[in-house]
């Protein structure tokens, strides 16, 4: 029996207390999981600001390609108003196409102020706002030039601003 107890103190103190406690190491690594889903999140919302650039430039290029015509068969209208060669439907037609274009301009600068200010008020945007800033100011000189009936100077206007947003599209790929 003390034999028994004997060995029983013997391997007490012969095995490392460790080894009789915890067999589960605990360890304090730094969790990247929140490195990552901020990564995640900064990627998305330049995704995000990249489409909304590239929604933009389509619709500034389509409007650009029908003002064209549009600026075309004014130009006409405002040739035979000129000359009183022109019906009262037809002087009442080309101020309508006048103001439709007028109108399309400023809500393209409406939408180009707006996505000005979210890239400005958004920290992963921000470093693009630089690019884009000045877009807006190009679109509300366009306005301007329509609102004086010089809608070619207009559409050449718009297409210096496709320009600019097609700059900030490469900088954010």
């Amino acid at each position: 029996m003390k034999f028994i107890a004997v060995a029983v103190l013997t391997i007490t103190f012969v095995i490392p207390s460790s080894a009789l406690g915890q067999t589960r190491r605990r360890s304090t690594k730094p969790s990247t999981s929140s490195t990552a889903a901020a990564a995640q999140r900064a990627a998305q919302v330049r995704t995000t600001g990249a489409t909304r650039v590239a929604e933009q430039i389509k619709l500034l290029t389509r409007f650009t390609y029908l003002l064209g015509s549009i600026n075309s068969g004014i130009a006409a209208a405002d040739e035979d108003i000129r000359r009183n060669k022109a019906t009262p439907e037809q002087v009442q037609t080309n101020q309508q196409s006048k103001a439709r274009v007028r109108s399309s301009i400023q809500t393209f600068r409406e939408g180009l102020d707006k996505l000005e200010i979210d890239f400005r008020a958004t920290p992963e945007l921000q470093p693009y706002y630089i690019k884009l800033a000045g877009s807006a100011a190009g679109a509300a000189t366009a306005e301007e030039q329509a609102a004086g009936n010089q809608f070619d100077a207009a559409g050449r206007t718009l297409l210096n601003v496709i320009n600019r947003l097609t700059d900030v599209l490469l900088v954010m790929r």
